[in-house]
């Protein structure tokens, strides 16, 4: 990627302004994340999302005029091609379970270093899941059988669908996953809707979640 011409663009949503001009201040440090808007409510994140279309929106959960649960609901419904990283400093199991059943693609928390965040919005874009290491642990603990997460029954995966899942679990890109397969960027893209559409998710670390809760594949969730 060529960072000059084509940084990786963000929008910020989060309802306290000093919060947002240290986040945007160490985004903005490194030479591919530009941040193109800011937002301090659910409802100007949604508004600011459809007018910038950003690679990725960075989100808090806790706002006024829509939580970010609710905006990354709606970056999904209306199928925005937007990244979502949640950065939050909730790590309460409900929280968790609502944010990437909502489709999310990735959950750090506030506490994590610059250099963690940075990473994870850089995940994030690349289509991977970014899930602070607390939240993969709480993760492996909810999908092992001893938490509350229940999923209904699913239609059958082809085993090339199982292949394909097997290597988006281990944050392969879809053109890595297309060379390690022998199949086009095109084909992967399509194979992860009838992915998504059996295990009804709504991102891929959604459809790794339940696909490692019900056995599908092994659980070798990234950290």
């Amino acid at each position: 990627m060529d960072v000059e011409t084509n940084p990786i663009r963000v929008v910020l949503a989060d309802d306290h302004a000093v919060v947002r001009a240290g986040i945007r201040m160490f985004l903005e440090s490194v030479p591919d994340i530009e941040v193109v808007a800011e937002a301090d409510s659910g409802e100007m994140a949604r508004a600011l999302i459809e007018q910038h279309q950003p690679d990725v929106a960075v989100l808090d959960i806790q706002m006024p005029k829509g939580s970010g649960i609710d905006v990354t609901r709606w970056v999904r419904a209306s199928r925005q091609p937007v990244g979502v990283l949640v950065l939050t400093a909730y790590d309460d199991d409900a929280y968790v379970i609502g944010v990437l059943q909502a489709g999310a693609n990735g959950y750090v928390l506030k506490t994590a270093s610059p250099v963690e965040i940075i990473h994870a919005v850089r995940e994030v874009s690349e289509g991977r899941s970014a899930l602070d290491s607390t939240i993969a642990q709480k993760l492996m603990v909810l999908v092992s059988g001893h938490g509350s997460i229940q999923y209904e029954e699913h239609e059958q995966l082809t085993e090339r669908e199982l292949e394909v899942l097997a290597l988006a679990s281990k944050g392969y890109t879809n053109k890595a996953i297309g060379v390690q397969l022998g199949i086009s960027d095109r084909t992967v893209q399509g194979h992860l809707a009838n992915i998504y559409g059996k295990l009804n998710a709504n991102s891929r670390t959604e459809a790794v979640m339940r696909a490692v809760s019900q056995g599908l594949i092994p659980n070798h969730i990234q950290q």
